[in-house]
């Protein structure tokens, strides 16, 4: 299962850079926010976004012991949303035990 978690994350990890990094090449967000801030979906769906970011961060505030990881992951959710949380996850991932499952993956806090 943490192996195919690995791979799922990777693939979407890669998937949202090749996204961002492309949609960025070809429309430039602050000269269209105007226009994509007066679509009453395009607002719906940044407030679902930065909900959505808080409660991924709540449990990375959760996991991290240290004050300075949970501040540095607060800036990297807001401002790069999926990157950052694909990323996260794949860390936990990776620092996972060979024995260690998904239970393990949402509850092991770091010491």
């Amino acid at each position: 299962m943490i192996t195919a978690l690995k791979i799922i994350f990777s693939i979407i990890l890669m998937w949202i850079c090749y996204v961002v990094v492309t949609t960025s090449l070809t429309s430039n967000l602050f000269e269209e926010w105007d226009f994509l801030g007066s679509i009453p979906w395009m607002r719906a769906t940044l407030w679902d976004f930065y909900a959505n970011a808080f409660i991924i961060y709540l449990w990375i505030f959760y996991k991290e012991p240290d004050m300075l990881p949970k501040i540095v992951w607060f800036f990297m959710m807001f401002f790069l949303g999926s990157i950052a949380s694909c990323a996260y996850i794949l860390i936990e991932l990776f620092r996972l035990e060979p024995e260690e499952g998904v239970f393990d993956l949402i509850t092991k806090r770091h010491e």
